[in-house]
């Protein structure tokens, strides 16, 4: 069964029709560790070893940011994040296989590193979105860059042959970070409407499928920003998922009609990757160009 899910996966990126939706699990697959936070327990860990908060929340996440927030200013908890990620991240076989394919118009990425973005920066014809606090810009939801770094103007997405969507921000290019209770509020306030979510976003999405890649649902964030992204898309959708699951994200895949892939992410990779390789031509395909270092 999970090879006749991957062949459909395989053709479904190559033709555009599947949209990527990773997860800070793709760091797993980054060539020799990655050298940034993996999950949200590690940044927690990450920001509370330089701050000090009370000890029942220095696992979680939102609240440690939101505790640092409160007492040490916005301004703190946004260094802290860019310590916490400034390492450049190289990108995985994965990560570069995904961006190699010019039908795929959007990728989303909810995690705050930028392996992906250095994935797609051999190419001119990308941009991205990414959320914004409302803590810093009150009123404006999102913010748009050119595959350069440049700050542009939100009509400008629709030339860019693909979207790069970071509904949680991304440490570049310009340090925008969704990670307190407060941030999260805001923006949970206004989803279930569609708000935070760019319209292009909206568009680009509509009668298309989503492959989840490296994530979890155990958390309620999680299911709700998957939820409202895949909205008014198709009614069909995969997630590589091996390994026991939790009550909740065997309810939330039934209720989203996710199909499971119980395969790692490594198989995946390899079999996505190989198969790239033995089906390009030499030309088109440079020596090493998706093979893991």
């Amino acid at each position: 069964m999970s090879e006749k899910q991957l062949e459909e996966i395989r053709a479904g990126l190559s033709a555009g029709t599947i949209i990527p939706y990773l997860g800070p699990g793709m760091l797993g697959l980054v060539p020799n560790g990655a050298p940034v936070p993996a999950t949200p327990e590690e940044l927690a860990l990450a920001i509370t070893a330089k701050v000090s908060v009370p000890h029942k929340i220095r696992k979680r996440l939102t609240a440690a940011a939101q505790f640092v927030e409160n007492f040490k200013h916005r301004k703190t908890i946004v260094r802290l994040m860019s310590e916490c990620f400034a390492a450049p991240v190289q990108p995985s076989a994965l990560h570069r296989y995904l961006a190699s394919l010019p039908e795929i118009s959007l990728i989303v990425d909810s995690w705050y590193d930028s392996a992906c973005s250095t994935a797609l920066s051999g190419r001119s014809d990308w941009g991205q979105v990414q959320g914004l606090s409302q803590s810093e810009h009150f009123g404006t939801w999102t913010g748009y860059f050119d595959c350069e770094g440049n700050p542009r103007d939100p009509a400008g997405a629709a030339d860019w042959n693909t979207l790069l969507y970071r509904p949680l921000g991304c440490v570049h290019p310009a340090r925008n970070f969704l990670v307190s209770d407060t941030d999260f509020v805001e923006v949970l306030t206004e989803i279930d409407i569609q708000t935070p979510v760019p319209p292009r976003v909206q568009e680009l999405r509509s009668g298309r499928h989503f492959l989840f890649l490296g994530c979890r649902f155990q958390d309620q964030l999680e299911r709700i920003f998957a939820r409202q992204i895949m909205k008014r898309s198709s009614d069909r959708h995969w997630a590589i998922l091996p390994g026991e699951l939790t009550r909740k994200e065997i309810r939330f895949l039934e209720e989203q009609n996710i199909e499971r892939v119980d395969l790692s992410l490594d198989a995946v990779e390899s079999s996505l990757v190989r198969n790239a390789v033995r089906l390009s031509p030499p030309a088109a395909m440079p020596e090493n160009h998706l093979t893991r270092s």
